[in-house]
């Protein structure tokens, strides 16, 4: 099997970075669990105080690999995809130390609930970010379950229905990022020297204190947006928007 996520520990940081470019870093199979497996490792990894989440390419990632969907239920697919996001959500919530984020690239999809899992987020000039389901018959379903949280409810309301492009700067004032940096490894350096100051302990006790209202979220709604999102998947409107997309062109809307 290719290596899709690197591991690499330096100090006091545990450094992730998705590498599949040639699907834009897209949540496959393959790359989902050994993004698991790595975050495992850092939290089994004595030195480690903090987790950095970073990319190769221009898209840190575009969210489901639908490529491995060929000749398999949709039904089915949508509802181990939705299991499948929710679980890697968690696994960034959850673990006990803490999560930077460090991007320079677009992000789309399940790509943006991983912005909104991580605990801080630094994004450069080249980032763009966007939640287009709506435009293609979906919704975005499970990663409202990080994102309602961290977004200003205004653009929620917006930018959830618009599926307009926005960058990091517009990010960083509706609260999906923490910054908005030229130089996204210096920022992240910093973020990270400051981070390692703090003790095992404390650094556990502290996210969990951040992140505690964010999952009760999860056990109170994340199997019936589970549901939601495999009915949306299979629907009629869902076909004509992702046949549209593929074909690009302007879907034909009956509903």
């Amino acid at each position: 099997m290719s290596t899709l996520v690197h591991y690499r520990v330096h100090g006091a940081v545990a450094r992730l970075t998705l590498d599949s470019p040639h699907n834009r870093n897209a949540l496959s199979t393959a790359l989902v669990e050994q993004l698991h497996q790595g975050l495992a490792d850092a939290a089994d990894e004595p030195g480690v105080r903090v987790v950095v989440l970073d990319h190769t390419g221009g898209t840190f990632c575009a969210g489901a690999d639908l490529s491995e969907a060929a000749g398999q239920d949709p039904g089915d697919i949508a509802v181990d995809r939705a299991r499948e996001m929710t679980r890697t959500l968690r696994a960034i919530l959850e673990l006990p130390v803490p999560v930077i984020g460090a991007i320079d690239g677009h992000v789309r999809a399940g790509g943006m609930g991983l912005v909104g899992a991580c605990d801080l987020v630094v994004a450069g000039p080249q980032s763009t970010f966007a939640l287009t389901e709506a435009r293609i018959g979906v919704a975005p379903s499970i990663i409202s379950l990080t994102l309602l949280p961290k977004m200003a409810p205004r653009a929620a309301g917006r930018y959830f229905v618009t599926g307009e492009k926005f960058g990091a700067a517009e990010a960083a004032d509706i609260g999906l990022i923490t910054m908005a940096a030229d130089d996204v490894a210096g920022a992240v350096d910093t973020l990270a020297s400051e981070i390692a100051k703090g003790s095992p302990q404390g650094l556990a006790t502290s996210k969990a204190l951040t992140t505690a209202s964010i999952l009760r979220g999860f056990d109170a709604l994340a199997e019936d947006l589970t549901r939601q999102s495999a009915q949306l998947f299979v629907s009629d409107e869902a076909r004509e928007g992702m046949m549209a997309f593929l074909q690009k062109r302007p879907p034909n809307w009956v509903g």
